[in-house]
């Protein structure tokens, strides 16, 4: 299918056509919506080889994901994917592991014009040394961010999202709220845990604890609540980072033969869809995270496209969903 047939059914020019494909800032909301639905009733493909002779770009976003594994990322990653082919993109991912060297390999590619910009995932404290790999090529955070780097990023206020849930369990009259933390090599671990220390102290609550996950799985979600009813006072609460960790939580409790909630509320944290087909359903801090991975393209594209406008820093709102877990 032509883009003069996109154009038609549309009804705008393949001028209009071209500058939604390549993410123009010129275009009315209303027309972006027209185009992107004809494209969608026209299953059209741009011809990528073609536009790439002409314009020295490949169309191809590289995304550096720390952990497939967590269903977290591959909804961002969801996202990404989406965003970039409505735009004529496609993406090349890469597992990374937050490994230096797999990463450096993968950027090479940005040199080689393979592909035009680059998204993180990875954790914040590698960042600065990608920083010296990617130097001035258009890259956007997601949700992972280093501050000090001029790059666009995007993300939520982890530390407003954690202080929110030690308020909301002490509300529902919860005296021991432990936490279940993880790999501290993240920025929104750092976050989570600075937000729940504080919300501990502006409460007054007297008893705190937190255990360190090796990993975000439900294995170690289960190990890291055993560490805690291990304490000569046991939680009456956890706050989990992580909805996976949360699973762990609740089967290591249920092993120990507590009552969830009467005996322990858990929270956890991402809005996994599968928990709120556990039994009882997770209550759970919300992430936007489709949002994240098409926010985080469309940022990409600003910069491939402009590449001296200004860094963004953006920030998406999050969301409570309670159920039967708290």
């Amino acid at each position: 299918m032509s883009i003069e047939k996109v154009a038609q059914l549309a009804g705008v020019s393949k001028a209009t056509v071209s500058r939604v494909l390549n993410a123009h800032p010129g275009v009315k909301p209303d027309t972006r919506e027209k185009v992107l639905s004809a494209i969608a009733a026209c299953d059209y493909q741009p011809n990528l080889l073609a536009r790439q002779l002409r314009t020295a770009q490949s169309h191809m976003l590289l995304v550096l994901i720390s952990d497939i594994t967590n269903p977290f990322c591959s909804r961002v990653v969801q996202g990404i994917e989406a965003e970039a082919e409505l735009h004529g993109y496609h993406i090349l991912l890469c597992h990374s592991a937050s490994q230096l060297q797999r990463e450096a390999a993968y950027l090479t590619l940005l040199t080689g014009k393979v592909v035009d910009g680059v998204i993180t995932m990875d954790a914040a404290s590698g960042l600065q040394d990608l920083q010296n790999i990617i130097a001035g090529a258009p890259w956007v955070q997601c949700s992972e961010f280093d501050p000090a780097i001029p790059a666009s990023s995007v993300t939520i206020d982890h530390l407003d999202a954690a202080r929110d849930t030690v308020h909301y369990l002490a509300g529902k009259g919860r005296k021991r709220i432990g936490l279940v933390n993880g790999d501290m090599r993240y920025l929104y671990s750092h976050h989570r845990e600075q937000g729940y220390h504080q919300a501990i102290s502006a409460l007054g609550l007297e008893w705190s604890g937190v255990a360190y996950a090796s990993d975000i799985s439900t294995e170690a979600g289960s190990l890291a609540l055993q560490q805690l009813l291990a304490l000569p006072q046991p939680p009456d609460a956890v706050f989990a980072v992580s909805d996976v960790l949360a699973v762990g939580v609740i089967h290591a409790a249920l092993e120990a033969g507590l009552r969830i909630p009467d005996d322990l509320a858990v929270v956890g944290f991402d809005g996994i869809p599968f928990t709120r087909s556990l039994n009882p359903p997770l209550t759970t801090i919300e992430q936007p995270m489709y949002q994240l991975g098409a926010r985080s393209v469309q940022l990409l594209l600003q910069k491939i496209r402009q590449p001296h406008a200004p860094v963004i820093r953006e920030v998406l709102p999050w969301t409570r969903v309670e159920r039967a877990s708290s």
